[in-house]
This record gives structure tokens, C-alpha cells and sequence, in this order.
């Protein structure tokens, strides 16, 4: 409020600068007295001249020099009539424009303008503008810029943990993968890249999110996203030993107000009491029914087998998938599986030695 007064009050100075010479009276009328004074001087220059006192050319010319002067005074004097005749009509401009125009302001401001919203800086206002607006909306102009400028690593910081929010994962790891092109490549990005790989496939820890988070420990070998991601994986792969290894180190150097401490103890509760245990081990659980035993065996199996469709480098998956198949009584299943094993080993020798010595403990032909 105490602005406003200041701009009302500066308002008003401004216009009443302006308008109030417009209202002011003339000023007193001096011409009038130099009439009569030439008037005075014409009929004491005529009793001069009768007497004598002036010779009869001299009068002549002084007359003829007072008489210019009178006209002149009378003319001036009719100019200063009239002016002072249109005062009225000045002092109505200048009431007019002292009270006309700032309540003319005011009628415009109450129609165009937002009296109700509370004043703000200027650099606040574009964010109170947007906030109203459709998330959708806000993203679409992001990714629009994005498009024209495909260098602004800042922009893809921004974009990619709201891409990550709304589950559009294949886009926010494009967003990740953008950052760390055009940005500067550090742990936590990694581990990002690594997550949204792994959520675009479904939560199995793809070969491309593996290393994602090896190469985010290679930078930070205490990155608690990429360790626990590591962990996962070894779950993944029924390594649940090396999984609670891999987490009770976490816990063991974790503060106690680590935020993902209880997603961690949630996970090793989940390896170390039996909930999600070895293949081997449900295998030879006689406390399952037959039932139990196969849908639990039957979940890990499909996420070992999404994963080695991504990864067929993993000579020891191959064999825990295919003992699996074995455990579950799906033969042929086993079969389709050492086939894939065979085309996605097909490269490297070595590896396929060491999958057909593997073969030997499971019944199927090398």
C-alpha cells in the first residue's frame, strides 16, 4: 500500500504540474492605465501648445508619437480582454485533467488489470503464471526446445527424473543418456541411466543397466543406487549369497538416517529369510507343496529368461535357466533354451566348453 501511495501522490504532482498554469487568472491588466496616461499627455500637449510653450511642428510630432502609442496600448489592451474573457475554459481543462486522467487510470487498471493478486518481483512471476498449468502442457514445451536444442544438457536434467515420475522410462533413459553425452558424466547419472533401463524392461536388470551400474561404481564405489541395483541383480540371477552380502556391506557404512536404508533391509529380509530363495534350494524344499514350489520357481524363471534374452553372454545363467526348465518338468522348454544358449555363445569358444561341461549334471544332450 505504501507503494501505491507514493505512485498516486507522484501521479498527482505530475498532472498538477501540468494543468496548473491553465487555471491561473491573468495577469492584472496594465494596459488600461497607458491609455489614460497618453490620453493625459495628448491634452496637456494641446494646453501646451496654446499657450505657446511648443512650437506649432513640435506639437505636431509629439502628438502624432502619443497617438502611435495609444493605439498600441489599445490593442494590447482588447488581447488581454479576451484572454482573460477564456479563463473559465482553461481553469475546466485544468479541473478535467487533474481529476479526469487518474480516474480514467483507475477505470482502465479495474478492467484490464488483477487488483486481487498480491504483488510479486518480476523473475517470480512467469513460475506463478505456470504453475496453473498442465504438467503435459509444461513437458511438451520442455521437449519442444529440447528438440531445437538437443545440446541442453541442462534442459535434459530437468526433463529426465519427470519422465522417470510419469513412467515413461524408455524416454527418460534417452533424457540420462543425453546428460551424460552432453553434460559431464558422474556416478548418480549413471545410476539413473541404470535405473531407467532396468524399469523400461520391467524391473529386470538388463546387460545395458548392469553396466551402467558398474561403470557408476567405477566412478563411486559407494553409489547406493548402483549398489543396491547390483545386489538386484545378483538376486536376478539367483545369487541371493552374493545379493545380502552385497547389501549387508550397504547397512554396515549406511547412517542410520540413510533414506534407502529401509528399501535395503526390506531387500536382505527378502535373500536371507528364505522368501525368494535359490532355485536349488526351492527345489529341494520339502516344506512347499508341489504347487508352491513351482510358481515360486516359475517367477524367477521368466525374469532369468527376459535377462539372458538381453544378456547371452552369461554362461552360468544359461545353466540355472536350463536347470530350472529341468526342476519344473518342462523339458522341452530346456531344449529351446540350450539352443538359444548355443547361438548366443555361438562367438566364443571358450564359453561354449564351459556351457557343455555344465550340461553333463542336467541330463541333456551336449
Amino acid at each position: 500500500m505504501t507503494l501505491w501511495f507514493v505512485f498516486a501522490t507522484m501521479t498527482i504532482a505530475a498532472v498538477f504540474a501540468v494543468v496548473w498554469p491553465l487555471g491561473r487568472r491573468g495577469q492584472p491588466l496594465r494596459e488600461g492605465n497607458e491609455v489614460v496616461v497618453y490620453k493625459d499627455q495628448l491634452a496637456e500637449l494641446e494646453r501646451d501648445a496654446a499657450v505657446g510653450l511648443i512650437g506649432a511642428s513640435e506639437a505636431e510630432a509629439a502628438k502624432v508619437e502619443i497617438g502611435r502609442r495609444l493605439l498600441a496600448a489599445a490593442e494590447a489592451g482588447q488581447n488581454a480582454a479576451t484572454m482573460t474573457g477564456r479563463t473559465g475554459l482553461r481553469r475546466a481543462v485544468a479541473v478535467l485533467g487533474l481529476l479526469g486522467v487518474p480516474a480514467l487510470a483507475v477505470a482502465v487498471y479495474l478492467q484490464l488489470g488483477s487488483p486481487q493478486i498480491a504483488g510479486a518481483p518480476v523473475s517470480a512471476r512467469p513460475q506463478t503464471a505456470s504453475a496453473a498449468e498442465p504438467i503435459e502442457s509444461l513437458i511438451a514445451k520442455v521437449e519442444a526446445h529440447l528438440e531445437k536444442n538437443p545440446t541442453d544438457a541442462r534442459g535434459w536434467t530437468v526433463l529426465a527424473p519427470v519422465l522417470m515420475r510419469l513412467r515413461r522410462y524408455d524416454d527418460a533413459a534417452r533424457a540420462y543418456r543425453n546428460i551424460i553425452t552432453y553434460g559431464t558424466d558422474s556416478a548418480e547419472r549413471r545410476a539413473d541411466l541404470g535405473e531407467a533401463l532396468t524399469a523400461a524392461a520391467g524391473g529386470v536388470i538388463t546387460a545395458d543397466a548392469k553396466a551402467e551400474f558398474e561403470r557408476a561404481l567405477a566412478l563411486d564405489a559407494n553409489d547406493a543406487k548402483a549398489r543396491y541395483f547390483t545386489g538386484l541383480a545378483a538376486e536376478q540371477d539367483g545369487r541371493n549369497a552374493d545379493a545380502a552380502a552385497i547389501w549387508r556391506a550397504m547397512l554396515d557404512k549406511a547412517p542410520e538416517d540413510a533414506v534407502w536404508r529401509p528399501t535395503v533391509q526390506a531387500a536382505l529380509a527378502r535373500v536371507s529369510g528364505g522368501s525368494q530363495p535359490s532355485l536349488e534350494a526351492l527345489a529341494a524344499n520339502k516344506d512347499l507343496s508341489p504347487a508352491e514350489r513351482n510358481a515360486m520357481i516359475q517367477g524367477m524363471v521368466e525374469r532369468l529368461a527376459t535377462r539372458l534374452k538381453q544378456n547371452g553372454d552369461d554362461v552360468e545363467g544359461w545353466l540355472r535357466l536350463l536347470r530350472a526348465y529341468m526342476v519344473l518338468g518342462e523339458r522341452d522348454k530346456a531344449q529351446t533354451a540350450l539352443a538359444e544358449a548355443r547361438q548366443a555363445l555361438a562367438g566364443n569358444a571358450e564359453r561354449l566348453k564351459q556351457l557343455d561341461a555344465g550340461l553333463k549334471s542336467l541330463g541333456l544332450d551336449g
